[in-house]
């Protein structure tokens, strides 16, 4: 009888060291974390959205004055289109082709947006023009929170990939959450790396 109240004793006793131990080691951390990077990439791609919403009304203003540019114009379209119907798998953040590949297609847009700019510099009207002015100040401050979206995204992943990778949390991961992948992060386009050249 006192051995069984001793057992009872001992069992209570290693129940509370392992559940103190995985207080210790924060066992809902990794469910917090994924969510952060969820909720981040929701924030990206709602700002990737908001900027191809309002491409079709810059390039309707923009063609307005600029008839002869019609290849820029067809190049935002189509930059659009690719952008807008990639179908995104559910596994993207940690399917590093398909992330490359939603990425690239972001960039291309980017650099089509670019190029209309570009070309409205060559129409003094169209640089005047309030509707004009109003989407580029809208198209302006989208790229500008497609940026801290990013990195916020970018913050999110990189504190979700640490735990993931450092002991003690790498291995409460292995031991309760198997599943967890390494999340795939945004890159720098070969083309932003290069040095812009100033001529005089």
């Amino acid at each position: 009888m006192i051995a069984t109240g001793v057992r009872r004793l001992a069992y209570v006793a290693i129940f509370a060291v392992v559940l103190g131990s995985l207080s210790a080691c924060d066992v809902n951390k990794f469910p917090r974390l994924d969510e952060q990077v969820k909720a981040s990439w929701s924030e990206v791609l709602n700002q990737y959205q908001r900027r191809a919403d309002l491409i079709p009304n810059l390039v309707e203003t923009v063609k307005g004055y600029a008839h002869q540019e019609q290849q820029v114009l067809t190049q935002v379209t189509e930059a659009r289109a690719r952008a807008t119907q990639m179908q995104l798998p559910p596994d993207i953040l940690s399917n590093p082709q398909a992330f490359h590949q939603f990425e690239q297609n972001q960039a291309a847009l980017g650099g089509a947006l670019g190029r209309l700019l570009v070309v409205s510099e060559r129409y003094p009207t169209l640089k005047s023009d309030q509707n004009f002015l109003a989407l580029q100040s809208q198209l302006e401050g989208t790229e500008n929170r497609i940026a801290v979206a990013r990195r916020d995204y970018i913050i999110a992943v990189r504190n979700y990939n640490t735990a993931l990778r450092t002991i003690p949390d790498r291995w409460v991961a292995a031991l309760l959450y198997p599943d967890l992948k390494v999340r795939e992060t945004f890159t720098i386009p070969q083309e932003a790396q290069k040095v812009p050249q100033v001529k005089f």
